[in-house]
């Protein structure tokens, strides 16, 4: 498959997808395009484009700015993409101000085109996609879709072992748990909807052991052995209890979705 519809990188939290995305930022980067981690552009404007926004003529630039500068997305190219992004918003905000878009999913989509349209094919990752994979499908119509997934145990274990500022981190093992399987579940509803084409599921240690480095490549349409490589799976903490049946199944439909092995 050659590089053209946009890849946004799916996953819960500490299962990957920070590292996988940086490599794609920088395979994207020498072939031409643009990856970026966490740009969020998606996730930000159905929260702060809204139908009342458009009926009042008010398109929230300022706050959507200082949203992505507060954690800078990364990855090659980042800061010329902010640029671009910051620039496309007072762009947008001075047509709303005349009246011009009447449709907010319409102008997110016009936004998030606009935005990208510097690079001939791009991606994204930000793991609150899984949130609101409706907004994201929305925003970004065409849309390819790779979900990293990693054994519950070990995202939960990371979790747990997480530092810094963090309040939507859980306290313990069982809410960690609880949250993984939640946000899998959004996945497993819209998939199957979904063409098969448009969809990925990759497992994380299978990913590191270099067993679904074809894969990969074969969606984005870029040779990536020369980027994956320093990916590392950590082991599973060693006190971390098996998951109740209900996270049990979560998990055996997310891989059994793709036969992930």
């Amino acid at each position: 498959m050659s590089p053209g519809a946009p890849v946004v990188l799916l996953g819960a939290q500490r299962s990957g997808t920070t590292a996988l995305a940086h490599a794609l930022s920088r395979a994207y980067a020498d072939a031409g395009g643009l990856f970026t981690v966490n740009g969020k552009l998606p996730y930000l404007l159905p929260r702060w484009c809204t139908r009342a926004d458009l009926d009042g003529r008010h398109l929230r630039a300022d706050e959507i700015t200082f949203a992505l500068s507060r954690r800078p997305p990364g990855g090659e190219g980042a800061g010329l993409w902010t640029a671009r992004v910051a620039e496309t918003l007072r762009h947008a905000a001075a047509r709303v101000a005349e009246g011009e878009p009447a449709d907010p999913r319409e102008l997110i989509a016009d936004i998030v085109a606009e935005s990208y349209a510097g690079w001939p094919f791009w991606g994204d990752k930000y793991n609150e996609y899984l949130l609101d994979l409706p907004a994201l499908l929305a925003a970004v119509p065409t849309a390819r879709l790779v979900l990293l997934v990693r054994d519950p145990g070990e995202v939960a274990a990371s979790v747990l072992a997480w530092t810094g500022d963090r309040p939507y981190r859980p306290a313990t093992l069982r809410g960690a748990y609880a949250k993984w399987a939640a946000w899998h579940r959004g996945w497993l509803d819209l998939a199957p909807t979904l063409d098969p084409a448009r969809r990925l599921v990759i497992g994380y240690r299978e990913l590191c052991a270099g067993r679904e480095t074809a894969r990969l490549s074969d969606f984005t349409g870029l040779d990536l052995v020369p980027y994956l490589g320093g990916l590392r799976a950590s082991r599973r903490h060693p006190g971390a209890p098996p998951p109740d049946p209900q996270i049990t199944a979560v998990w055996r439909s997310v891989r059994e979705m793709e036969h992930v092995r």
